[in-house]
């Protein structure tokens, strides 16, 4: 059997179209590119050329463990986050692009210092301590985070595949414990926590639903990691500093009152590119003294939706 790379993508974007598959252009270039060892711009060069049955096979595969329900980031071992390629296993929360916002946020923040230390707490894959630190105009240090030595080991690649291991490491944590003392004190810690309702898990679509159950559980009302990093890591941001958060949909509002209450001030909501509210925001004040000697933080957002500071 024999058929071209072009005829190939078009039959499996047709299969994941009729199966609803949304992104279907996109997935199916992906599988194309990972049966035939290839990136993006090589599939399009190369569209005209043939495939021959055991590369026709390898793709039948790859497309039925598609249609079973796996993600198409497992399948492929990869996904691009904020520009970037990860690294992604069964192991770890697939990087998506909501998750940006949480990025631009910490960037607008980190760029108006000279120098920063940065704690990116339940990172999974490290893709947002990561691209902080790749994408930040002034020197950073970073620690990246999590209670999965599996996901650690994921992250700690992704520092090598994206040439930042001279400024990130990687460290095995519990936010429901205190703050490791020898982690030090950090002037922003950043955090996509599990936060969805343990009770709505079962209904999710089974593609999320292969994702880590440590990585989606956010407890009974999906805020747990969030009143727990609040109580266990307010001491370990410097005072001028930062703590952001990525909140589920209509979360904002309950833990921006977590923050309030656990002692965090100027609290900002920050929203994707689809309006909704994705990334809060609270600072720990400065002591009374310092803070008449010291300009405060502004966040903006100009006419392209950029946000900086």
């Amino acid at each position: 059997m024999v058929t071209t790379v072009n005829d190939a993508y078009l039959d499996v974007r047709k299969a994941f179209r009729k199966a609803g598959i949304a992104g279907s252009d996109i997935e199916a270039r992906e599988l194309l590119c990972k049966v035939l060892d290839m990136d993006e711009n090589s599939f399009y060069r190369k569209r005209r050329e043939y495939l021959f049955d055991l590369k026709i096979a390898e793709l039948n595969r790859l497309v039925e463990l598609r249609l079973s329900g796996i993600p198409i980031q497992h399948i492929i071992g990869k996904w691009e986050f904020y520009g970037l390629e990860f690294k992604v296993t069964k192991d770890t929360l697939i990087p998506r692009g909501d998750t940006e916002t949480l990025v631009d946020t910490a960037l607008a923040f980190v760029n108006g210092r000279e120098k920063c230390r940065v704690l990116d707490l339940c990172c999974g894959t490290g893709c947002v301590g990561i691209a902080i630190s790749r994408f930040s105009r002034n020197p950073i240090t970073c620690i990246l985070a999590d209670i999965s030595e599996k996901a650690l080991k994921v992250a700690k690649e992704n520092t090598a595949i994206n040439r930042v291991t001279a400024s990130v490491n990687t460290s095995l944590c519990d936010a429901f414990e205190p703050c490791p003392k020898v982690f030090g004190q950090f002037d922003l810690i950043v955090c996509n926590p599990p936060y969805i309702p343990s009770g709505e898990i079962a209904g999710l679509d089974k593609e999320v639903r292969s994702e880590p159950l440590i990585a989606l559980d956010g407890g009974e009302d999906g805020l747990d990691l969030y009143r727990a990093i609040c109580r266990n890591f307010k001491q370990a941001v410097n005072e001028g500093g930062a703590l952001m958060f990525e909140v589920g949909l209509g979360q904002y509002e309950q833990v921006r009152d977590i923050m309030l209450a656990s002692g965090f001030e100027d609290i900002s909501i920050f929203k994707d590119l689809a309006g909704i509210e994705r990334v809060v925001c609270g600072i720990i004040p400065y002591e009374l003294d310092e803070a008449e000697e010291m300009d405060q933080l502004v966040f903006f957002e100009d006419e392209a939706g950029k946000i900086g500071i």
